[in-house]
């Protein structure tokens, strides 16, 4: 098969055959039709947060070509989704929060599948997975529990993102603040993530949403996607406005942007009571707790993939897609899968919100 392989940190991905060995027991074969790129590959090649060489990517879509023994839920044929791993077992996993598994880190950031060993290789030497998935390749194996089952009739290319991005930014509105109808809430960060919890809070009737960002091109995609009011953090003084726009504060607030200052400024633009969710990657960083939390009775969450159990999610957002109440095709802009470095650039300066690599038809 043919895969991106990061060889070190920071180098371009290179394009290279390898070869990928048969899918064990519980495991699936699926032929990637397209994969997403995510601000989460681009941090593991270029500050090495996975071992390295790697094959990246875990946003992927395709179809399912074989399946190993004792899958029960998946057969060929199937178009699929492609998630993050997790164990299943323990106690997190058990409760419906399989983001917060025991063994996330390892099982997605550790290089090695659920039993330790590789399925990826070049010349005899071993390959590291990422994300139980590696979808920057043309072939892909994943446990069943990370494999979702998708409807044909959506088109497969465009689903990939569901499995990281998107699910992140409306499941953090969905799954985890679950907003009242009627309620205000601020968005910070109109990238792929943020969008999509604009479209979540229109979804679940939020009164007021409100999209902060720098680019007004994507405070205008903002708008058309549900946002009611929206705000250029390096124009105005964006807790100023809301406050003004609010009488108080906004019940409800997500950060995608992980910037220290614009953290502050989700906390502090919150009326007392109201909630932060913090899905961006966060450096360390200088909170006043008693001004900021304690003195208004606010909360301040850390909340990762939307808190979803993808195989219940993923299908209810693509639900939500058909029936036009969640556009996120409109995020998107396709790449082939030999301009992987292209489109990797394009979401690092800001020109696509989230480019999406055809790896075969």
């Amino acid at each position: 098969m043919k895969a991106a392989i990061t060889h070190a940190q920071g180098e371009p991905f290179k394009i290279e055959e390898v070869e990928l060995a048969d899918p064990k027991s519980n495991e699936v074969l699926v032929k990637i039709v397209a994969s997403g790129v995510c601000h989460t590959d681009a941090v593991a090649r270029d500050a090495a947060i996975a071992p390295l060489p790697a094959v990246l990517g875990h946003e992927g879509s395709g179809i399912v070509e074989r399946v190993g023994e004792g899958v029960t839920t998946i057969q060929p044929g199937d178009h699929v989704v492609l998630s993050f791993a997790h164990c299943g077992h323990c106690e997190n996993c058990l409760t419906g929060h399989p983001t917060v598994c025991e063994t996330f880190n390892d099982l997605n950031f550790g290089g090695i599948n659920d039993d330790h060993t590789h399925r990826l290789s070049q010349d005899g030497k071993d390959l590291s997975t990422f994300f139980g998935q590696s979808s920057f390749g043309t072939y892909a194996i994943s446990h069943e529990r990370n494999v979702v089952k998708v409807d044909k009739d959506v088109d497969l290319a465009l689903l990939g993102p569901l499995g990281c991005g998107i699910q992140t930014g409306a499941g953090t509105v969905l799954n985890r603040i679950q907003p009242e109808f009627g309620s205000t809430i601020a968005i910070y960060g109109a990238g792929a993530v943020g969008l999509s919890a604009i479209m979540a809070a229109a979804i679940v009737g939020c009164k007021t949403i409100i999209a902060v960002d720098v680019h007004d091109s994507r405070l205008e995609l903002a708008k058309k996607l549900g946002a009611t009011h929206t705000f250029n953090g390096s124009k105005v003084d964006v807790v100023k406005e809301i406050k003004a726009i609010t009488n108080g504060g906004t019940h409800y607030a997500v950060d995608t942007t992980g910037v220290p200052p614009v953290v502050r400024q989700c906390l502090q633009a919150l009326r007392p009571l109201g909630t932060a969710a913090i899905v961006g990657v966060t450096p360390e960083m200088t909170i006043d707790v008693h001004n900021d939390l304690m003195a208004e009775g606010k909360t301040m969450m850390g909340v990762i993939e939307g808190d979803a159990v993808p195989r219940v999610f993923i299908p209810q957002l693509v639900e939500y897609y058909k029936a036009g109440k969640f556009p996120f095709d409109k995020l998107v802009k396709y790449f082939e899968f030999d301009q992987i470095n292209e489109a990797f650039e394009a979401s690092k300066n800001g020109s696509v919100i989230k480019p999406i690599l055809k790896i075969q038809q």
